[in-house]
């Protein structure tokens, strides 16, 4: 009985037996084809493509000259950086570059990092796309978590970068009104006063000074104090130096009284009492008024910064 079984197993038509050779072949000949097709219009797609371009240039100077790109710290670090420039790739090129480029981690700007660059980072194409088009409708990270709340950013991939999101502070010295009125909690208002009051100051000392404009309570100040900062102010303010005309300009000083007698005790008392708190014992201005002089950028007495040493 096996023996009967095993004549039956050799008995297949030599034809099929060929047939089924042929096919194997002529499928693995298939794809031998399209595997030198593909890699033949790649090799082609990479000859005629145009690389990116790196620049490494002064930081005060990248976006005057170069303009929007990619800015991360050069590799010597100071105050240089790296602008990116994307040449423009086929879609073979863009392919391949997605499929076999490297997961990098550096410092970026959420708001302003390409897609390209969103791409490296980690992310797919599909979710850098999306990113971008949400800032392209006017969408804004104002914050890390925000970044973090985006459907297209997975949880795995902003733990990763959260270390190198880099979101700069809105500086309220240099800042205009468009660039305050983006800022939670101030429409165009507050965000007109905001550059008016800077300019009675002649410049924010400290960012606690917005709670100085009417109605700017505390509770909006905490909703963007850790979205702002503050340079120092071009000029520092020439309390000991200015005629009272001058200084009846300030805020803090407001009337021509006082302006007065600020001259009047420059007058008559030594420089080593010119001090905000001088005047407050002199009944000139108040304890609050010479708390907030105090940590303002107050210019010294000319004889007084000749001998500073």
């Amino acid at each position: 009985m096996e023996k009967e079984n095993s004549n039956r197993g050799n008995n297949i038509p030599a034809t099929f037996r060929v047939g089924a050779i042929s096919l194997a072949f002529l499928i693995i000949g298939y794809q031998v084809a399209l595997f030198v097709h593909r890699v033949s219009v790649e090799r082609i797609e990479s000859a005629r493509d145009r690389p990116d371009t790196v620049y490494v240039v002064d930081s005060a100077l990248a976006a005057r000259i170069l303009g929007s790109g990619i800015r991360t710290p050069s590799p010597s670090g100071g105050r240089t950086v790296e602008v990116r420039r994307d040449a423009p790739h086929t879609p073979a090129v863009t392919r391949v570059r997605d499929n076999t480029r490297r997961i990098e981690s550096f410092r970026f700007n959420p708001n302003s990092v390409t897609v390209d660059e969103l791409i490296r980072l980690g992310l797919t194409r599909r979710q850098a796309e999306s990113i971008d088009n949400y800032r392209a409708k006017g969408g804004r990270y104002r914050r890390k978590s925000d970044f973090a709340a985006s459907f297209a950013v997975p949880d795995s991939v902003f733990a990763r970068l959260e270390p190198f999101i880099d979101i700069p502070r809105v500086d309220i010295n240099i800042a205009d009104s468009a660039a305050f009125d983006a800022l939670p909690g101030i429409g165009g208002y507050f965000a007109a006063k905001m550059v008016s009051y800077r300019e009675e100051l002649g410049g924010y000392s400290f960012p606690e000074q917005l709670m100085d404009i009417w109605h700017f309570d505390r509770e909006r100040y905490d909703g963007l104090s850790d979205l702002i900062c503050c340079s120092a102010p071009r000029d520092s303010f020439g309390l000991w130096t200015l005629p009272a005309d001058e200084l009846k300009k300030h805020p803090y000083i407001h009337d021509w009284r006082t302006a007065r007698a600020i001259v009047l005790y420059r007058d008559n008392n030594p420089r080593s009492d010119w001090t905000p708190m001088g005047l407050a014992e002199a009944g000139i201005i108040s304890n609050d008024t010479a708390r907030k002089l105090s940590c303002c950028a107050i210019a010294r007495p000319p004889d007084i910064s000749r001998s500073a040493p």
